[in-house]
């Protein structure tokens, strides 16, 4: 009978102890997840975390993202932009998001994006996570706005005939309309890449004949049209070297400023208006804007650029004071560089600026072979695999050092690069000499160059000489 009382009370303690836990589990669910965390806003402006982010890169297709410092003076100056660029993206009912993300507090974010100042902003499209677009457009409300407006629409125009030209013409001060007789030409690839970032100019696209002949054009041409100065600008396109990006661009700034007046019939003045989007202005003459104003002088033939010596107010007695120095050679052209990044020589690929290019091209006890590339240069993108593989292949080789210089950041004394890829080739010794390097853009043809000091052995026939006369001499076989 106690055995029996015994084990009632054991199954009843038991019941007692699994009864809660059991009732508890069957109401949660084994499968259940906690509900996902909310994204709060801001002034129109989505605030992201680590947990937050993937969220909104699956609910939003377009999605600028800034990534910010509560101490930063820059974020703070922009804050109020940002948000205005929101509402007026938000009041067309843009499927466009802008976002930010507080760097220090979310530092793994920051190390996955490679954010290393404030603020820095990245354009995701499609949800894709691992390749953001740099974002390089203006920083105020109108510019952010526009700058968005033409990645995830259209760019330019399509123009299919007479009225709708002169429309477009007669709407804005600088237009600017490419004539390509092949719409699916890689020259409009590019046309359209300059499109998107030229937000001071109004873009259009025809490949219509009657356009054509309405514009007197008989091949593939950019024309910017303007209502001052001589009223029109052509940039044919070369069918055989194609439409450089870089040429246009430059073709661009230059035909869209306002001849205002000569100078002795050898000046011509131009005002910036540094707050109408005009940043590549300044990025061109490696300015910024608080410094205005100010002067900078170009030779237009050398592309040399001169400051004033002094940071005196902008006066006319002052400008003709400062156009006189530059002709009389009392003051000397600047030249553009970036830092010294604390990092340039740990890689195989070594980083040049204009700061340390004397020091290690012309080093006599290294042979220094360098690319001079443009961020945008689709070439220089095609090459870059071969020349780390170069890199990779002779690091360590004491006696040589691959490297590369942004050439659109960076202007060097010695020589001016005018295209992209240059490859030049630096031996070691007195001298300062230079090789230019026009041959094959592969592994194997760089490594025969190398190992050749710089430059390429002669081939070996394929095929024996014909016979010749026993008074004629074949001329040796020139090198590559």
């Amino acid at each position: 009978m106690d055995s029996q009382l015994l084990l009632v009370l054991l199954l009843l303690l038991l019941l007692g102890v699994l009864s809660p836990w059991g009732q508890e589990h069957e109401t949660r669910g084994p499968s259940e997840e906690p509900p996902e965390e909310e994204i709060s806003e801001e002034d129109g402006v989505l605030v992201l975390s680590q947990h937050t982010l993937s969220l909104a890169l699956r609910a939003h297709p377009a999605l600028l993202v800034e990534f910010y410092a509560p101490w930063c003076g820059h974020c703070k100056a922009l804050a109020p932009e940002y948000s205005k660029a929101a509402a007026l993206l938000a009041a067309e009912s843009a499927q466009i998001r802008l976002a930010k993300v507080d760097g220090p507090a979310e530092p793994g974010l920051t190390e996955e994006f490679a954010v290393t100042e404030y603020p820095t902003l990245k354009f995701f499209r499609d949800g894709n996570r691992t390749h953001p677009e740099e974002y390089t457009g203006p920083r105020e409300a109108k510019g952010i706005a526009e700058w968005l407006r033409r990645r995830v629409g259209s760019s330019t125009t399509r123009l299919e005939d007479e009225e709708s030209a002169h429309a477009l013409i007669d709407a804005q001060d600088i237009v600017v309309i490419g004539f390509f007789q092949d719409l699916q030409d890689e020259d409009v690839a590019t046309f359209l890449a300059v499109s998107q970032d030229a937000l001071d100019m109004t873009f259009g696209l025809t490949d219509r004949p009657q356009l054509f002949q309405k514009f007197g054009l008989t091949k593939d041409t950019v024309v910017l049209f303007k209502k001052f100065d001589e009223g029109r600008a052509d940039f044919p396109v070369n069918k055989e070297l194609g439409l450089d990006q870089g040429d246009l661009s430059y073709f661009l700034l230059t035909h869209s400023m306002h001849l205002v007046t000569e100078f002795n019939s050898e000046v011509l003045f131009v005002v910036v208006d540094v707050g109408a989007n005009n940043t590549h202005v300044l990025q061109y003459f490696g300015m910024k804007a608080e410094e205005t104003p100010t002067l900078r002088f170009i030779n237009m033939e050398t592309t040399k650029k001169y400051r004033p010596a002094d940071s005196e107010p902008v006066t006319a007695a002052s400008v003709t004071a400062f156009c006189h120095a530059v002709f009389g050679g009392k003051i000397k052209p600047y030249l553009l560089s970036q830092e010294v990044p604390p990092d340039w020589d740990q890689r195989p690929v070594k980083t040049l600026v204009g700061k340390n290019f004397e020091q290690v091209a012309f080093d006599e006890t290294k042979n220094v072979f360098i690319k001079f590339y443009a961020p945008w240069c689709t070439h220089c993108k095609e090459m870059a695999p071969a020349w780390e593989a170069l890199a990779e292949k002779y690091k360590d080789h004491e006696d040589i050092v691959i490297a590369e210089l942004d050439a659109t950041a960076n202007e060097l004394e010695a020589f001016a690069v005018h295209g992209f890829p240059t490859l030049k080739y630096f031996p070691a010794g007195p001298g300062r000499k230079v090789i230019e390097y026009k041959s094959a853009r592969d592994l194997e043809t760089f490594s025969k160059f190398l190992d050749n000091g710089g430059k390429l052995p002669a081939e070996e026939p394929t095929a024996p000489f014909p016979e010749t006369s026993g008074n004629s001499t074949l001329d040796p076989k020139e090198e590559l």
